[in-house]
């Protein structure tokens, strides 16, 4: 029995970097948003790829800080409004192109508004896409994940073998 408790540990522990926040995400957008165009993990991850998922949506619509954190970024990346919140454990999402209503240094909680969905999103197929990345470490060297991955759909509840 006890070989069966440690091999579930170490399953669990492999999914994210020692010292990661084992908590799950939220969905940005309420209520749950369709996935237009999914994650494509890049390999190696310096090649090109779809390093997050594209979320169906309404311009003006509230975009929702999937965790708590800090939010890092909040402004103009490349011409597009982003909002960046790095969580505690190493994990970093990121928003755009969402007009910010939030300031770097700010403390976030979960479901709190971060801004509103903006229109225009390169490549969506809805009028309104939100695209949501997430990746574990410093952006220099990050680790993308599929944030789709790490969302709550379902309570964990642990039986008992017996």
């Amino acid at each position: 029995m006890r070989v069966v408790a440690v091999l579930v540990v170490v399953a669990v522990c492999a999914a994210a970097p020692a010292g990661a926040d084992p908590a799950r995400l939220r969905w940005p957008l309420h209520p749950r948003p369709a996935v237009v165009r999914a994650y494509a993990a890049p390999s190696p991850n310096w090649q090109p790829g779809h390093r997050g998922v594209d979320l169906a949506g309404a311009a003006g619509q509230p975009v929702y800080a999937a965790a708590a954190g800090t939010v890092v970024f909040a402004g103009e990346l490349a011409g597009r409004p982003l909002v960046s919140i790095a969580h505690p454990g190493g994990l970093r999402t990121s928003y755009e192109p969402v007009r910010a209503v939030v300031r770097p240094g700010q403390l976030v909680d979960p479901g709190a508004a971060i801004g509103t969905l903006q229109a225009g999103h390169p490549g969506c197929a809805a009028p309104a896409c939100l695209h949501w990345g997430a990746m574990w470490g410093p952006a220099a060297r990050a680790d993308y994940v599929d944030p789709v991955a790490l969302v709550a759909t379902t309570p964990i509840r642990l039986k008992p073998l017996r």
